[in-house]
């Protein structure tokens, strides 16, 4: 993988499929996609070459289709393969879970049909604690915490529902069926609420529309390092191949404007 066009700051977090490092820049980070598959909450890890940068390349073109629709997100540019600039935020410890279909732990949570059409999207919030296992949070739980006030759970939510449907829509054009996604948020230093992150086949459920209801072929996501199934980085080439035809061009850091 290509290092950065730009000096790196200390690593300031790891998770499981990416790094986060500073800039000179205290309100911008750079952020690396590793090649690696994880699931069961990180128990079980692969190296997939090319995974990574895939991920990057969606997630950039996706942000900047949000963007374009309004939408803040924490993108600034691409730094190199695999490579991304992003806002400091001050993330808001919650991932918010939109289904459009049943699908994935649902099944097992609710008396529903795997791919049932779910009108409105049902929105759950989770918070995020990988030692806790990210458990949902009830209405009660969630004012136990008191991470977030009732005003910006509305903002929140509310930007989370016109995200899923921006990208329910685009993607849906190229026979992507967007079952389902993670999503997180952050407020940058002027107080504004952005979308954080990554928007990739690593967090939200892709079916391939082109291929039939039972085929092994149909899931595009991680479910196919999770189900055993195995060809993902194949699988996110085909979802980063059909997003490159809705034309979305993501911009490039310049280095010639520095990090000041």
């Amino acid at each position: 993988m290509d290092t950065p066009a730009l000096a790196l700051g200390p690593l300031l977090h790891e998770g499981k499929a990416k790094r986060l490092y500073a800039t000179a820049d205290p309100q911008r980070c750079a952020v690396e996609f590793k090649d690696v598959a994880t699931a069961s909450n990180g128990r079980r890890q692969a190296r997939l070459p090319g995974k990574g940068g895939l991920n990057c390349r969606i997630s950039a073109r996706l942000f900047t289709l949000l963007e374009q629709a309004g939408l803040p997100t924490h993108f600034q540019g691409l730094l190199g393969d695999g490579w991304m600039l992003v806002r400091t935020l001050r993330m808001i410890p919650l991932e918010v879970v939109l289904r459009n279909r049943a699908a994935g732990s649902l099944l097992r949570q609710l008396p529903t049909v795997a791919g049932q059409r779910l009108e409105p999207p049902l929105l759950d919030l989770y918070f995020k604690d990988d030692a806790l296992g990210d458990p949902f949070l009830s209405e009660a739980r969630l004012a136990v915490l008191n991470i977030i006030t009732p005003q910006a759970r509305v903002q929140l939510e509310t930007m989370a529902r016109q995200v899923n449907s921006a990208l329910h829509q685009a993607l849906g054009k190229l026979d992507l069926d967007l079952v389902d996604l993670k999503l997180e948020f952050g407020w940058d230093a002027s107080g504004q609420l952005r979308l954080a992150d990554e928007l990739s086949p690593d967090n939200c459920r892709l079916w391939d529309r082109r291929q039939s209801p039972d085929s092994p072929g149909r899931s595009l996501d991680k479910d196919r390092f999770r189900q055993g199934l195995g060809g993902l980085v194949a699988a996110y080439k085909e979802v980063d191949h059909r997003i490159q035809t809705l034309g979305l061009q993501p911009q490039p850091h310049d280095p010639g404007q520095g990090l000041l």
